[in-house]
């Protein structure tokens, strides 16, 4: 079983590392006799750097400052300057781009700071400027300017609410946009006539452009009255502050203008495109446990739904291997990778990943031979210092041999200090990335 654990964590790892933002900027761009060129997925693009009168980093979400520090190693002395609002602790060396930390998951007066000048960075671009856009996973909170006359403790109320009503990330970053100055397409709106190269790390389900980081400079498809439905939906009309519930109402009235959608003007200068997402990290680890003679294969990068519910069919699929050698014999590791959301009812501490741990671990009781494990690429998993856990056939007989019964941590969603009493938290410290979760399941 010590080898289970080590060889699944040596997988996490190599997830991490193919989703690096320095590796992953150097991978599409480079500069040769004042021409940058942008590759990847999608069509080559060019820009003569020389037509430009100055070039502008700005940048927001957990990866902004590796992504800042690639394109700072690409571009040299061209750079003019910049900003990226990141998380805490997660930062890097960079010599033209102010780093500035905020708070994540739920947003304080950092968060507007940041996005104060984030937003005025941006609004001083002339037609003659390009602005390289970074941006990724945690941008919605990093990004922080209300909207209308709602304050931050209100905004901060609507997202720690959202946070633990179940609601999917999608739904959340349709309110989101819907209370704030900066997301939905105001930064392009901002930032508008500068040419803009937006360059996203995905950390969300299908790789949405309007929903990373809540879409800052795309335009939004979502409106008003769907981020309505979406409070309507988990029940929080009572619980959402009062400000947020005008701001929303009036705005689902037409009283106040709409984030911008496709086919606005403030559009035409501005290109993006996805650096690096779920997948290529399962991609590696699936690469990774190839390597150490395990049958494997990935699920999907798109897993959404409840944390609970994504354990019992995972599960079920570890079941079927044990039983029938479907859908691959032994030894074997089942990947998968996605967001699932949890439903919080107790005052514990803990993360999705965790969460689907914990419940794995009472699935695997009684299966010697075999494990399971989920980890944040961020290497944060909700307010914690972990990535994730890993869990085994003994995890739970461990756990009551000194006394921590599973069912009591499970109630009061405390699944960070049951493993950590256990030892099986993984801890990589800040990846500074961000391309959603990867799990892992593997039989010996």
């Amino acid at each position: 079983m010590k080898q289970i654990h080590n060889d699944m964590r040596q997988i996490f790892g190599k997830a991490i590392e193919a989703a690096r933002p320095v590796r992953t900027i150097h991978d599409i761009l480079s500069c040769s006799e004042g021409m940058l060129t942008v590759s990847g997925k999608g069509p080559l693009l060019t820009y003569n750097l020389s037509g430009f009168s100055r070039i502008l980093i700005c940048g927001a979400g957990k990866a902004s400052a590796a992504m800042a520090r690639g394109v700072e190693e690409v571009l040299g002395d061209t750079v003019s300057g910049g900003i990226v609002v990141v998380k805490h602790g997660h930062t890097d060396t960079l010599s033209r781009t102010v780093i500035h930390e905020a708070s994540h998951p739920v947003p304080d007066g950092s968060c507007v700071l940041g996005a104060q000048k984030i937003y005025e960075c941006v609004a001083k671009a002339g037609k003659n400027d390009l602005v390289i856009a970074l941006i990724s996973g945690g941008g919605s909170s990093l990004l922080a300017l209300p909207a209308g006359n709602i304050t931050l403790d209100e905004k901060r109320t609507a997202t720690d609410i959202l946070l633990r009503s179940g609601a999917s990330i999608h739904e959340m970053n349709t309110v989101r946009k819907h209370i704030s100055d900066i997301k939905g397409g105001k930064l392009a709106r901002a930032a508008y006539p500068a040419a803009v190269l937006v360059l996203v790390i995905s950390d969300v389900v299908g790789d949405n452009l309007d929903v990373i980081a809540s879409g800052p400079f795309s335009p939004d498809n979502s409106t008003y009255h769907e981020a309505l439905e979406v409070i309507t939906k988990y029940g929080l009309q009572e619980s959402v502050p009062t400000a947020v519930m005008t701001h929303l109402t009036q705005g689902s009235l037409g009283n106040i203008p709409e984030t911008p959608k496709p086919g606005d003007s403030v559009f035409e200068n501005i290109t993006s495109r996805i650096i690096a997402s779920n997948i290529v990290s399962l991609e590696a680890a699936r690469e990774e446990a190839v390597s150490l003679g395990y049958n494997t294969i990935i699920l999907s990068s798109s897993i959404e739904g409840d944390t609970a519910e994504t354990a019992t069919w995972h599960a079920a699929i570890l079941n079927e291997i044990l039983a029938s050698s479907h859908p691959l014999p032994r030894p074997c590791c089942i990947l998968s990778g996605g967001e699932t959301t949890v439903r919080v009812k107790g005052n514990g501490l803990g993360g999705r990943n965790m969460e689907f741990t914990l419940q794995m671990a009472r699935h695997l009781r009684g299966k010697p031979d075999a494990a399971a494990g989920s980890i944040g690429t961020d290497g944060t998993d909700g307010p914690t210092d972990a990535a994730g856990a890993i869990a085994d056939g003994g995890t739970v007989n461990r756990g009551n041999a000194i006394n921590l019964n599973i069912d009591d941590f499970a109630a009061r969603n405390d699944s960070y200090h049951y493993f950590d009493k256990l030892g099986d938290l993984i801890r990589t410290g800040p990846t500074n990335t961000n391309v959603m979760d990867v799990r892992a399941m593997i039989v010996r």
